[in-house]
């Protein structure tokens, strides 16, 4: 059964109610998403409830990670079926802010992301995890949770984040929970309601091809090679182009030429259509 969810819509308060849940003694979680929530985003917050008192999730659609290029205009938006889908997995409070309340007149203050937003993402969208690391650190700093849970389908957005973190000693643990994926593999994303049917049928095939790749880097195969065949078959199953596909260290996200450097990740980056998918796998 779900429950009424109370939404907060300025820092002021936000901050008092934070302010009595920590008079109780409570610990708090935060659960950050652009909503157009799924199963992956309620998969993260029944997490955070085993990992807190409270849990706070906002949602925010942020514009200063978005490219004037990119899809913020039509990024999908529906705060009502959202309300209703994180009053039944039990969240406590709905951090749901303006752009003028998160960015008033005058803001121009920024986050500058670490070495873990080098290339990848990083590279195809330049102003992305400085945009990413700015709003997110506001939000560590307008809850002030113990833990926030995070997505490892984003995985270079964790991996900046959890350097922000240590670099600027906030008083958090980020929590990382496994990618959320459909009966057929393909991961969950807001993003997945932009493809077509027949664009549908052909997106399970990147987490099949990453799978295999990951596959043949743990017995030693050679990088390049198992690379190079990746983006075949991923052009060969329908994928209009492939931005990237690439092994990385999986702490710290810096390049590997080798496949006996552990633990790994296989990250990539394909568009299909009008829509971009990223997924990543373990090594």
């Amino acid at each position: 059964m779900s429950k009424s969810l109370k939404i907060v819509r300025t820092v002021k308060d936000l901050r008092k109610q934070v302010g009595k849940w920590r008079a109780d003694g409570k610990s708090v979680a935060l659960v950050p998403t652009m909503g157009a929530l799924h199963d992956g985003h309620l998969g993260l917050v029944k997490l955070a409830k085993k990992k807190a008192d409270r849990v706070v999730v906002s949602i925010f659609v942020n514009p200063t990670q978005f490219a004037p290029t990119e899809d913020l205009s039509r990024y999908p938006r529906d705060e009502a079926g959202d309300l209703e889908k994180l009053g039944g997995v039990g969240a406590d409070l709905l951090w749901a802010p303006s752009v003028e309340e998160m960015y008033p007149d005058g803001f121009s203050t920024a986050i500058v992301a670490g070495s873990a937003a080098e290339g990848l993402e990083g590279a195809i969208r330049p102003q992305h995890f400085g945009g990413v690391a700015t709003v997110c650190c506001k939000l560590f700093s307008q809850v002030s949770p113990d833990v926030a849970i995070f997505g490892e389908k984003d995985y270079q957005q964790l991996i900046v984040l959890r350097q922000m973190v240590r670099d600027l000693n906030l008083p958090l643990k980020l929590i990382a929970a496994p990618t959320k994926r459909a009966a057929d593999g393909l991961a969950m994303s807001s993003r997945n309601a932009y493809l077509t049917e027949a664009e549908r049928a052909i997106a399970p095939s990147l987490f099949a091809v990453l799978s295999e790749l990951a596959a043949d880097v743990s017995e030693g195969a050679d990088l390049a090679a198992g690379i190079a065949n990746a983006k075949r078959k991923l052009l060969a199953s329908g994928f209009s182009s492939v931005d990237y596909v690439e092994v990385r260290d999986a702490e710290t996200l810096a390049a590997v030429d080798r496949a006996d450097t552990a633990p790994l990740r296989v990250l990539a980056a394909v568009r299909l259509g009008k829509t971009r998918l990223i997924d990543n796998v373990a090594v």
